[in-house]
């Protein structure tokens, strides 16, 4: 190889690495960012209670229950809890414990799952009444809940919710 072709290897480098120079500086002349002073997007934040205001009373689910339809529960529980929760007879815990058997059952109590402290600090069994208080929003059930889930809004969907889970037992607690 020749030093004309050498020189003409380099020259086509410089060349092209010079072009997207120039080619970035017009690029940024021409199409400057323009930042914003304020916000383009308003977002209107609800108003929040007042620190010591009452939530709204859950309607008892002992009424509900009457009606309450385990299937649709079953349908609801596969597609909102089980990514988290297994509902299989000595079932292992996941990033939730197992649910099978969990009407009347010791809070905290499933082996092989770190429940929160706050759970752990609530002593008794999970009643129906319990369920729908939970079911409804975890969090404010208990405070501090590992349990990433905002909640069932609906009477209806936590009844038949409840429904399933106390089917879940070889012998189901009463109803209330």
């Amino acid at each position: 190889m020749d030093s004309m072709e050498l020189n003409k290897g380099i020259a086509a480098v410089l060349v092209a690495g010079i072009t997207f120079f120039v080619c970035g500086v017009v690029g940024r002349t021409l199409v400057a960012p323009h930042h914003l002073h304020e916000s383009a997007i308003k977002i209107e934040i609800a108003d929040i209670a007042p620190a010591g205001a009452k939530e709204e009373a859950l309607a008892p689910i002992g009424p509900m229950l009457a009606t309450a339809d385990a299937k649709a529960g079953e349908a609801n529980a596969k597609k909102l809890c089980a990514a988290c929760h297994t509902f299989t007879e000595g079932g292992k815990a996941g990033v939730g414990p197992n649910l099978y058997n969990i009407v009347a059952h010791n809070r905290a109590a499933i082996a092989g799952f770190a429940y929160s402290n706050g759970l752990k600090a609530k002593a008794g069994v999970w009643g129906y009444e319990d369920l729908n208080a939970w079911l409804k929003k975890p969090a404010a059930f208990s405070a501090g809940t590992k349990m990433a889930f905002a909640g069932i809004n609906n009477d209806k969907q936590r009844a038949d919710m409840v429904a399933y889970l106390r089917s879940l037992s070889a012998s189901p607690a009463a109803l209330p």
